[in-house]
């Protein structure tokens, strides 16, 4: 079967953050299938374009077997609402020229990943053209994260937002969801037909996590190199932008700086709330909070593996309470025990799993008082937290189990 992605974040391969469809894409093409996929040449939280895609309109490329043409994202990507608009409609009008003229040979299915919701419009009119159906994946509720968070407040962008999805969900053969929370609300709220909607989560990627962990990789030298030797180390991985509200740590290790000196707190990614957040940290003399530049995911795990926790955070709306992050998987392949500040289906998930700690979103009472309790822990139930994950994660979320899965579906709506 030839499959066509369409990604505009599809990572390069010395790229941090979330790799769901680089790991997926890899093991369909190792059961013998054909992956094609139009990306984009800026990354979701990069601050300009590599210097091998600046003044070109396409890149061909290709990884483990799987050919990426890059299509043109504009510069104005970073700069603000508007210039990030124009950063998803450019790509949009190079992957459709790209899909058109660009790509030789036939595909079978169109498979398209979003937010950004508008790539919905390079699938549907691929799909029209080429005469293929094609599966939508809803990774985010757009627009009601855009919303909540603030990024959207235009009315006429949000109405025609919700039009737009309405309409891709209707034309959509088939419909992936990465939580059940997402599930009933398209299925109860947005009447999309049951039949439409499947379920394929996040995952848990155990081939980087376990070759780490099963490797003669030092922790404790790892740890002396970082200078963490004597500390609790508390680890984010990820984007630093609006919907992530890091200053709600940065918030919490102002007040425990003097009491809990042991505690720290370790920030890796890039984002456009970077800049700021490094700048109030200087400004507060904190020495509790430490940045990171974006590591390779094959790298970041062993700064994960050398924590001692890994934390999950997004802003507090209700939207998130409906989302897995994908980095509390991260957390939970290495053994680590997640400190969680996300509502909703991911506390669910850590309180079942019984492997982690959950603080209330942007109360910094409640971040004070868990990361009392943590200070106060014994290594023992840490090291149970973090290994009550991993064998949770093993059972309900592996990646191979889960990528096997989607494609049956991709297969079965090539043949309707």
């Amino acid at each position: 079967m030839n499959i066509l992605l369409i990604h505009q974040y599809f990572l390069e391969p010395d790229d941090g953050g979330g790799s769901r469809f680089n790991e997926m894409t890899k093991q369909w093409t190792d059961l013998g299938h054909k992956v094609t996929v139009l990306a984009g040449m800026m990354h979701a939280h990069g601050k300009e374009k590599r210097p091998e895609y600046k003044g070109k309109l396409f890149v061909k490329k290709s990884y483990n077997t799987i050919e990426i043409m890059r299509c043109h994202v504009s510069e104005s990507y970073n700069n603000g609402f508007l210039g990030r608009l124009w950063g998803y409609f450019s790509f949009v009008f190079s992957s459709i020229y790209a899909g058109l003229f660009k790509l030789r040979g036939k595909y079978d299915v169109i498979v398209v990943t979003s937010p950004p919701l508008f790539v919905g419009i390079t699938a549907f009119v691929l799909s029209l053209f080429k005469r293929r159906p094609f599966v939508f994946e809803v990774r985010d509720l757009w627009p009601e994260s855009a919303i909540d968070t603030g990024v959207v407040t235009n009315p006429f962008i949000i109405k025609f937002a919700y039009w737009f999805e309405s309409f891709i969900y209707r034309r959509a053969s088939m419909i992936n969801v990465l939580t059940p929370a997402f599930r009933n609300k398209l299925i109860e709220d947005k009447k999309v037909p049951s039949e439409k909607v499947i379920y394929i989560p996040n995952a848990a990627d155990f081939s980087l996590s376990d070759k780490i962990l099963n490797s003669d990789f030092d922790r404790n030298e790892f740890r002396i190199k970082q200078n963490w030797s004597d500390k609790i180390v508390c680890t984010y991985v990820g984007a630093h932008g609006v919907a992530n509200h890091l200053i709600q740590v940065i918030q919490a290790a102002e007040i425990i700086q003097d009491s809990m000196p042991q505690i720290l707190f370790v920030l890796i990614g890039s984002g456009m709330k970077k800049q700021e957040l490094v700048d109030i940290t200087k400004e507060k003399g904190l020495k509790n909070v430490v940045f990171y530049d974006a590591v390779p995911k094959h790298e970041v795990f062993k700064y994960i593996i050398a924590s001692d926790f890994g934390m999950s955070i997004l802003k507090k709306v209700d939207t998130f309470k409906t989302i897995y992050s994908n980095k509390t998987f991260d957390y939970m392949s290495c053994k680590k025990p997640v400190l969680l500040a996300i509502d909703g289906v991911s506390r669910e998930l850590i309180e079942t799993a019984k492997c982690g700690i959950y603080v209330e979103p942007e109360n910094i009472e409640d971040w004070v008082e868990k990361i009392h309790n943590i200070s106060n822990m014994g290594q023992t139930e840490i090291v149970q937290m973090g290994e009550n994950g991993h064998d949770y994660a093993k059972t309900h979320f592996d990646r191979d189990t889960l990528g096997a899965e989607y494609l049956a579906h991709i297969m079965k709506c090539a043949k309707s």
